[in-house]
């Protein structure tokens, strides 16, 4: 992990001069290209705001502030349109008011859109509905005036690992008791495995292994293609054949912050415009229904399938060597 107060700096030249225009290409895009352009847009959000970090670097001011600014330089010149969600729960208590209030602040200044990710970042199947919502509202308590401040309205809520309720009961209590309190539910599409990533990439990196680093991010530039490549037939084929604007799930870590430019390239490469999360859920595709209650997060693009009676396809995992170095850490 990185220590406190010892940021290291970002890894510019991996992420930017030394791997500028070596994006790989899929096949699939080979063909789409063949074929002629493709209406795609995609809504990018990035979970665990402030940061996916060590508690220690979490609880300095200084250092989960020197990481906020650092990410959203990154993002600064892209025009990603991202959405961020905050855990406010992720900072120590001693310095959660300020620093939270800090880096949502942040945010909004570079005019991104925040919204509500619970504030301890619960897991819903190890608690009850109420105890579930009392944890959303703590989440809040920070974000919500700052941003209203603005004129704005925290609207948006992501579920914790995208767990929804893993019984019919709880899941309409939870939707229930959302809607109540004026939420959306921002869904996920575009799911993939960059928490898988992060956190080896986090090891390394505190380890000084550039190397390693530079594995893992074209590892991951590489997953991020084939999750592309199973995603963009798949929803078609649930839309009428036509593409609907996709959400993508992503974290602020260590990870994103050195090899997003890379994504978002990918994206562009693949005639994808980055559009709003409003935007993005403002087509048809999202009033589908969605019964699936159950302990897992998934896409919803699965949901909806499930909810047809029929069976999903789920994304490909990534590589071997990944899993046994995640599993083995």
């Amino acid at each position: 992990m990185v220590r406190a107060r010892q940021v290291r700096p970002r890894l510019s030249h991996l992420a930017a001069a030394a791997l500028a225009g070596l994006l790989l290409v899929s096949s699939a895009h080979a063909q789409v290209q063949a074929q002629g352009p493709v209406d795609r847009r995609v809504a990018v959000t990035f979970d665990d705001l402030p940061y996916q970090a060590s508690d220690a670097v979490l609880c300095d001011p200084e250092a989960t502030l020197a990481l906020t600014r650092d990410f959203l330089a990154m993002l600064a010149p892209l025009d990603s349109r991202a959405t961020g969600f905050v855990n406010e729960g992720r900072v120590c208590d001693a310095a959660r008011p300020e620093l939270v209030a800090e880096v949502v602040t942040l945010w909004l200044d570079a005019g991104l859109l925040l919204g509500n990710h619970s504030f301890s970042h619960p897991d819903l199947g190890a608690m009850t509905a109420d105890e579930y919502l009392a944890d959303v509202d703590r989440g809040a308590e920070i974000t919500r005036p700052l941003v209203e401040a603005r004129g704005d309205r925290l609207v948006w809520f992501r579920h914790p690992f995208l767990k929804a309720g893993e019984t019919p009961d709880k899941k309409a209590a939870v939707e229930a008791g959302l809607a109540e309190r004026g939420y959306r539910v921002a869904t996920v599409t575009l799911d993939n495995n960059d928490w898988m990533y992060a956190d080896l990439y986090r090891r390394a990196e505190a380890a000084g292994d550039a190397a390693l680093m530079r594995r893992l991010g074209e590892a991951y530039v590489a997953h991020m293609a084939e999750a592309l490549d199973h995603y963009e037939p798949y929803s078609a084929e649930m839309n009428g054949g036509v593409e609907p604007p996709q959400v993508l799930l992503l974290h602020a870590n260590a990870l994103n912050r050195d090899w997003y430019p890379r994504i978002h390239d990918l994206f562009l490469r693949r005639g994808y415009a980055f559009v709003s999360l409003d935007e993005a859920q403002a087509d048809p595709i999202y009033d589908h229904p969605d019964t699936y209650a159950g302990p897992n997060g998934i896409s919803w693009l699965h949901r909806w399938r499930l909810t047809a009676g029929e069976r999903p396809r789920y994304e490909p995992r990534p590589p071997a060597w990944v899993i046994e170095m995640y599993e083995a850490r």
